[in-house]
């Protein structure tokens, strides 16, 4: 009789001590596994997906689209005719050239202007015309200032008159001297 050799790894034997040693279980490769489920999940998918559009196809959603498309067979349709006809070569015809001499348009003489903005410094005879001129008065709460000059220095003593109108007013330009308005509206000849 044998006796049995004792097995340098406890707990490997069936009786949870020393014994004959039993070779691990083998297991799959996990790939295979891995390729199973896969598969599985794969394939459930697939026929989850063919489910659905079977469902949806047989909807009630489809039947206005499926009646309109019976109505649209049963209307009659259109004939369309095609006529074919054969080209015929056009004779070349003859040149004419003709020339028209272009008018130029009367321009604007170009000098001072009869009427101008309500804010400004100005040069009579220059800039504007002289003459009588008038405007409808201020076009804020401050009032409109105006101011006749002998130059355009902007000292006081080159003031040949000024006024702060609240209401329309006029005022008579001479030619070479110098116009400042303020907050006025429009300035228009008026003799």
């Amino acid at each position: 009789m044998t006796t049995p050799t004792p097995n340098p790894q406890p707990g490997n034997s069936p009786q949870g001590g020393w014994g004959p040693a039993f070779p691990p279980a083998q297991s799959l490769p996990r790939s295979a596994g891995r390729r199973r489920t896969w598969l599985t999940y794969g394939v459930i998918s697939f026929v989850a997906l063919f489910v659905g559009v079977g469902i949806g196809a047989s909807g009630d959603g489809d039947s206005a689209a499926a009646s309109a498309a019976t109505d649209a067979k049963a209307t009659p349709r259109p004939t369309v005719t095609v006529t074919e006809t054969g080209e015929a070569e056009a004779a070349p015809g003859p040149t004419v050239t003709k020339t028209v001499t272009a008018k130029p348009k009367k321009a604007k003489a170009a000098g001072p202007a009869s009427s101008f903005s309500g804010e400004g410094e100005y040069l009579v005879g220059e800039d504007i015309k002289p003459g009588t001129y008038k405007t409808a008065g201020s076009e804020g709460g401050f009032g409109c200032y105006w101011e006749r000059a002998k130059d355009a220095s902007g000292e006081f003593g080159s003031i040949i008159a000024n006024n702060n109108l609240e209401g329309p007013g006029r005022v008579t330009l001479n030619s070479g001297e110098y116009f400042k308005t303020n907050r006025c509206q429009e300035w228009k000849k008026v003799g």
